[in-house]
């Protein structure tokens, strides 16, 4: 008997709207992964402009801000951006609604750090949004790009929740593509891969956030380290 739920495949906006109320709640161990590796990636960041792109509930832009970075944060779901506004320590953040699959509306090198945590799998062209990306950071600068690893998606895994208002298990659009997919658009949208990381859950985090065991040892998170080339 398969006890899996049937997952149904939603809008990317439209999920992460009705994600919005439990996606901090949820024990979710791809989050508490990669949280202290983007940490890692990112360095100081005191006294630094930094973009968050993505933001979702404003999960690195306020530990960011806390941090002494000057932080902008975007994302396109209002919920997830209304959610972040409510939250203490959003008042250091400048937060905005927008799409990060368009144009970014900022001006050539604004930024000394990027980030784009957990976006990727949701966007259709990887290096149109790199380029972008890159053309925001200034020439000293770094972006740091975080996803869910693909080896994930082997296992049937994209972000996927349970809707809490109406108990469907619902997926934001995702696009399932290869490790290989990733760093040829990181290498054709003129970045340098200063450093690629690959992560699997341990049983020490799996003591940490339960739903991590079932995924203890295999591939769960990918971060890339980027420079302008």
């Amino acid at each position: 008997m398969n006890d899996e739920p049937q997952w149904r495949d939603v809008d990317t906006r439209d999920g992460y709207d009705r994600w919005a109320p439990n996606y901090d709640e949820e024990g979710n161990p791809l989050l508490a992964l990669e949280e202290p590796e983007a940490d890692r990636a990112l360095g100081e960041v005191t006294g630094l402009d930094v973009l968050d792109v993505g933001t979702g509930t404003g999960r690195h832009a306020l530990r960011l801000a806390a941090r002494g970075a000057r932080v902008t944060a975007i994302d396109f779901s209002d919920e997830m951006v209304a959610k972040a506004r409510a939250k203490k320590g959003a008042d250091r953040v400048r937060f905005e609604n927008h799409d990060v699959t368009e144009r970014l509306p900022y001006p050539d090198g604004s930024f000394d750090r990027v980030l784009s945590a957990l976006v990727l799998e949701h966007v259709p062209d990887v290096e149109a949004f790199l380029r972008e990306l890159a053309r925001v950071t200034r020439a000293d600068g770094r972006i740091v790009v975080t996803a869910m690893h693909p080896a994930m998606f082997l296992r049937g895994v994209s972000a996927r929740f349970r809707d809490q208002g109406t108990g469907e298990f619902l997926r934001p659009r995702s696009y399932a593509m290869q490790l290989s997919d990733y760093v040829m658009a990181a290498l054709t949208a003129h970045l340098r891969i200063v450093a690629l990381v690959e992560r699997a859950p341990d049983d020490a985090l799996a003591a940490r956030v339960p739903r991590a065991a079932k995924y203890v040892g295999w591939p769960m998170l990918f971060v890339m380290t980027l420079e302008r080339a």
